[in-house]
This record gives C-alpha cells, sequence and structure tokens, in this order.
C-alpha cells in the first residue's frame, strides 16, 4: 500500500521505517503517469519490508527544495532517515527494486 506524503508527514514516515522509496511525481506529467502503476506493484510486493510513498512535487514544495528535485518523476530511496540513492525518469521495475534490494 502507498503512503500519501504531505509535508505534514514526511519525516515521520521516514523515521518509522528502516526503508522508504519516494515517488515524487506532478499530475500533468506523462512518465509519472506511466511509473505509477510500477510504483504500485512494488509497493504491494515490498509490504512490510519497505515502505512506499508517493509525492505531488506542486504540494511539498518544501522537500523538493530540499531533495533538489527538478524533473519528475524523481524516485527517492532511504535508509534510517538518510537519501542512499534516487532514479530520475520512468524507469524498469527492476531498476527500482534493484535499489531497494540494495538498501534491505
Amino acid at each position: 500500500m502507498e503512503i500519501n506524503i504531505t509535508e505534514q508527514n514526511f519525516d515521520e514516515v521516514l523515521n518509522a521505517n528502516p526503508v522508504v522509496m519516494v515517488d515524487f511525481s506532478a499530475t500533468w506529467c506523462g512518465p509519472c503517469k506511466a511509473l505509477a502503476p510500477i510504483v504500485e506493484e512494488v509497493a504491494t510486493e515490498y509490504e512490510g519490508r519497505c515502505a512506499v510513498g508517493k509525492a505531488d512535487v506542486e504540494e511539498c514544495p518544501a522537500i523538493a527544495a530540499r531533495y533538489r528535485i527538478r524533473n519528475v518523476p524523481t524516485v527517492l530511496f532511504f535508509k534510517n532517515g538518510e537519501l542512499k540513492d534516487k532514479s530520475v525518469g520512468l524507469v524498469q521495475k527492476s531498476t527500482l527494486t534493484d535499489k531497494i534490494n540494495a538498501l534491505l
């Protein structure tokens, strides 16, 4: 299950889960829409092992600025609250799962 990330709950989600993947996207972004079902699959497969969140860059401008997100989709990978890896653009599912597996 995906977590809806907001500026209010972002740090809480990072602190509550050892491994977190966050998909930063925008409603107007075509590649973001193409990546969304892949992110949903990953969320289902890794439930209980990796928290998967979705953040709209227009609703979370402070977080986007904090991590210098200039292109969407951008997927960030965190371990113990620290940014460890990222993926920019439309990628295959295996790219995301490989990055998660490296952190588990």
